[in-house]
């Protein structure tokens, strides 16, 4: 009986994390409805290899004043579902999201996603960037 209930909790766990590993399309070959996990390495890679990435900072004004990647424009959290429509106008671009540990990028993904953004990547914290960063 405990290895069925281990069993049935273990696929329970591994479905529900099939979403954040889609490689951008599903089997029909349709966009992404779901964003995809990744990690502060992969994102670096990403943003040297496409010039017209957009990085999204969503924490506070005060947070990113203190320290952000270079490049990235603010859209906390708060204003995601006001803000981006103007932010954001691309809706297949390709937009990367990071907070500070990864809570706030994963729900800011979650969203975008919703509103039918379809190139969305979360690469969790900045906590988790080795590389240079800037203030102001």
């Amino acid at each position: 009986m405990s290895k069925t209930v281990g069993f049935i909790i273990a696929v329970c766990l591994l479905m529900g994390f099939e979403g954040c590993a889609q490689n951008g399309k599903d089997n029909s070959g349709t966009k992404q409805t779901e964003y995809r996990r990744i990690s502060a390495d992969e994102a670096k890679k990403m943003l040297d290899a496409n010039p017209k990435a957009i990085l999204v900072d969503v924490r506070t004004e005060g947070e990113y004043k203190d320290g952000h990647i270079k490049g990235a424009i603010l859209l906390p959290l708060a204003d995601i579902q006001a803000k981006a429509a103007e932010v954001l106008p691309d809706k297949n671009a390709l937009i990367l999201v990071y907070c500070r540990s990864g809570q706030r990028a994963t729900s800011a993904a979650n969203q975008l996603i919703a509103m039918g953004y379809t190139n969305v990547y979360n690469m969790g914290g900045i906590i988790n960037w080795n590389y240079s960063t800037e203030k102001g």
